[in-house]
């Protein structure tokens, strides 16, 4: 059975659609339609990525990592995955600025996710990877 789980918004996408919200705005303010176009294009795009970023495990050990229509799918074998782990970014004391999930995959690639149940995303992963190495053994 295929899992799905949904991104997390982080604080600096938050802050990018402010930004981009407010440069549209005034743009289109005084009158400037073609930086007020390329600002609106980029809250579409920015919107779409966080609105329908999704990562799906499914039931044939494969992970996709879906960044909206704009993008490609990125599909990475279970099999592949080297190690995940839970990251922060930056941390103050116990506080950190962003949390994420990291995958290595093949020998030096990485991908840096940021799903809403991360435990719960952590464990089907490393459940899906025992398996596939048992799967292998066999």
């Amino acid at each position: 059975m295929n899992r799905i789980f949904h991104a997390r918004i982080a604080w600096y996408q938050y802050f990018a659609l402010a930004l981009f919200t407010v440069n549209a705005v005034a743009a289109l303010w005084c009158k400037y339609i073609l930086p007020a176009v390329f600002m609106v294009l980029l809250l579409i795009v920015l919107i779409e990525q966080i609105i329908h970023t999704v990562y799906t495990v499914t039931s044939d050990g494969t992970l996709i990592i879906h960044q909206g229509r704009f993008s490609r799918k990125k599909v990475i074998p279970i099999s592949k995955i080297g190690f995940i782990e839970q990251c922060h970014s930056m941390k103050f004391g116990r506080f950190s600025v962003t949390r994420y999930v990291l995958i290595k995959y093949d020998e030096r690639k990485y991908e840096a996710l940021m799903p809403v149940k991360e435990q719960e995303f952590m464990q089907l992963i490393e459940k899906r990877m025992l398996s596939e190495k048992l799967d292998s053994k066999r």
